[in-house]
């Protein structure tokens, strides 16, 4: 096991604090060139992106946020978890490190986040990656989510947070026969998971009614590409959005830039560097 214990522990060299909307956002910052905003998923944190940070900070200037709720910037005073009041903060979070307009890449829920971003705010958004992204009806929920919305599950939760059923839950978050769940990536989430506040915070989240706008999706203008596991369902993005690129990892799960960082990497270089086309049939790797 590592010998991080808290939340705090994760606090290094490279974190840094902006103050958005009244408290404030941890967030970090690298690299050199076009500025990409990393948006991580529900239960996680900007650790998420280390393996991938690692690999593009050489060609972008990479930020990623811990979202309100999550990681070390902790839950909401006001315990508004909706999709749009993520967007305004996000919004508000660039204002205040002077970012006019950038490419965005979210995981699931950060890829939700940065759709509805890229909805209400056309201008800032120069480039969309979407990384097994939520939003449309029909997505299946992770297990977290599920047990957060039962009831009787909840009180579970709260009373039973161990470290073996964050493992749990993290092993039924990837695809199968990945290896990439180990002790030092279950202290992490573990750890983020126990930071005062923020498992309330999850089970808010969770039980958020959020609105459906997956009839505005095909309103989105900024160029998109989809990347998306074979095995998660519920995701129409390419179909929907005009002139987007789609690829696919068979064989992931919903943590594809800590399962596949190399195959992410290549995907979001390509793009963010090419010109941009029109629609052209789904690529598949191979």
């Amino acid at each position: 096991m590592s010998k991080r214990q808290s939340a705090e522990d994760y606090i290094d060299a490279d974190s840094r604090f902006a103050s958005v909307e009244g408290r404030n956002v941890h967030y970090k910052r690298a690299g050199i060139g076009p500025v990409l905003l990393l948006l991580h998923g529900s239960g996680s944190s900007l650790q998420g992106f280390d393996q991938v940070v690692d690999r593009l900070a050489s060609s972008f200037e990479v930020i990623r946020p811990d979202l309100p709720g999550f990681g070390l910037t902790g839950p909401r005073a006001d315990r508004d978890y909706r999709i749009r009041t993520y967007a305004k903060t996000v919004a508000a979070f660039l204002d205040s490190l002077d970012v006019p307009a950038a490419s965005m890449a979210g995981n699931s829920l950060g890829g939700n986040v940065a759709w509805n971003f890229a909805l209400d705010c056309p201008q800032r958004v120069q480039r969309l990656v979407l990384i097994n992204a939520t939003g449309y009806p029909d997505k299946s929920l992770p297990l977290g989510l599920r047990l957060a919305r039962n009831p009787v599950a909840r009180m579970v939760l709260r009373r039973l947070a161990s470290r073996s059923a964050t493992e749990r839950n993290l092993r039924s978050a990837v695809g199968p026969g990945s290896t990439i769940v180990d002790d030092a990536m279950v202290d992490r989430v573990h750890a983020m998971l126990m930071r005062p506040g923020n498992q309330e915070a999850f089970i808010d989240f969770a039980n958020t009614d959020q609105i459906d706008r997956s009839e505005e999706i095909p309103m989105i203008a900024a160029p998109t590409l989809v990347l998306r596991s074979g095995m998660i369902d519920g995701q129409h993005f390419a179909r929907d959005i005009a002139g987007s690129r789609e690829s696919i990892y068979h064989d992931g799960g919903h943590l594809l830039p800590e399962e596949a960082p190399e195959w992410v990497v290549a995907a979001i270089r390509d793009f963010l560097t090419a010109e941009p086309r029109r629609a052209t049939p789904n690529e598949e790797r191979p």
